[in-house]
């Protein structure tokens, strides 16, 4: 995170034509798209507000401790009149082949945003260029650079920048582009033209909603965190509850399914970013060799990558929940009795509901055998 003190706006700018500069000197840094936008945000302080009050944050109560600064850009960085905001592709070349991995129950899901290096650095470096490039123009000003990194309704600011619409999945959506991109955000006391929020496109489509392993979206626009995938694989850091393990599938760190039946995807566009190119082979590999990796593995192998937001212990958890779910195989119970005396309560009490799902189906699979 960048940011300087606010300052007097530079007097005899041409803020259009700097407008269309940095929109050329987005682009030469690497953003599909970069649009500005104004602050007003008070019809989604009054949703952000409602679903709070509901709940449906779940333990995130970051979300709630900073109160409306995430709806008030000037509160958050004093000054503010304008925020920059960019997005960038992150979609990996076999982005339509992730149902290949959902389908086979032997494998771990990564969600494909995880795949590559951590976004948040690369676009905050890319930000501070951008900021660095205005600066000469303008001398200095006042600025702050975001990237999911602080209170920020950095969804309802693209969509007021230009860049998309918000979907029924609560996703940021642009008809060029899908949703397979990053957002990043330079709040900044340059009084720019603002850019104007496009049209919305989803029409009668209800596929995110209907696709939902856990039904998290409970209405158009309206998601509840505490069954979201996501939020269980990423954010949750006690049990996952009972009834949701089963829907959860392969899933091991987050989910994309709403976003790949959405139609708007078929016009995503493979990241030109060698960052964001997939690590490991984490695209789709076997649920116990995972299950299998120390600490240090763990570690070793998710340097500067997403992945390190679940901790060892939730990756543990995590892949429990997968195996479980696993067909019943000799290999995945071995996996299992071998992290059964785990120090952590959390993975030994996973393990033991996994263990107990393969000895169900070991059942099942020998009543049916034994069927005339």
């Amino acid at each position: 995170m960048s940011a300087t003190a606010p300052s007097p706006p530079p007097a005899g700018i041409d803020y259009a034509a700097l407008a269309a500069d940095i929109r050329r000197w987005g682009a030469e840094l690497g953003f599909q798209q970069v649009g500005i936008a104004d602050v007003e945000l008070g019809a989604d302080e009054a949703h952000l507000l409602e679903w709070l009050e509901a709940g449906l944050h779940g333990t995130m109560d970051y979300m709630a401790r900073h109160g409306v600064k995430r709806s008030r850009p000037a509160e958050l960085q004093p000054g503010t009149l304008r925020v920059i905001s960019v997005r960038m592709d992150y979609a990996p070349p076999d982005i339509r082949d992730a149902w290949t991995t959902l389908r086979d129950p032997t494998l771990g899901y990564v969600s494909r945003y995880a795949l590559g290096r951590d976004y948040h650095k690369l676009i905050r470096g890319r930000l501070q260029k951008l900021a660095d490039r205005i600066a000469e123009v303008t001398g200095p000003f006042g600025y702050r650079a975001f990237t999911d990194s602080a209170p920020v309704l950095e969804k309802a600011l693209a969509r007021n920048a230009g860049l998309g619409w918000t979907g029924k999945h609560t996703l940021l959506l642009n008809r060029d582009a899908g949703s397979y991109f990053f957002l990043g955000e330079l709040y900044t006391d340059l009084p720019l033209p603002p850019d104007a929020p496009p049209s919305a496109h989803c029409g009668s489509c209800t596929r995110c909603i209907d696709v939902c392993p856990t039904q998290a979206i409970i209405a158009p626009y309206k998601l509840d965190a505490r069954r979201c995938i996501s939020y269980l694989t990423i954010e949750q850091r006690d049990a996952i509850p009972l009834e949701l393990r089963p829907l959860m599938g392969n899933r091991i760190f987050g989910c994309d399914d709403c976003q790949l039946v959405c139609p708007w995807n078929k016009y995503a566009k493979v990241t030109a970013e060698p960052d964001f190119a997939p690590r490991h082979a984490l695209g789709g590999s076997k649920l116990v060799e995972l299950f299998a990796w120390s600490e240090a593995e763990f570690l070793a192998r998710t340097e500067g990558m997403a992945i390190r937001r679940a901790g060892y212990e939730g990756w543990l958890r995590n892949v429990a929940v997968a195996l479980g779910n696993a067909p019943y195989a000799e290999d995945v119970v071995a996996a299992l009795r071998a992290r059964a005396d785990h120090p952590s309560a959390l993975v030994r009490e996973h393990v033991a509901w996994a263990l107990e799902q393969q000895a169900r189906k070991a059942h099942d699979a020998s009543q049916d055998a034994a069927k005339p």
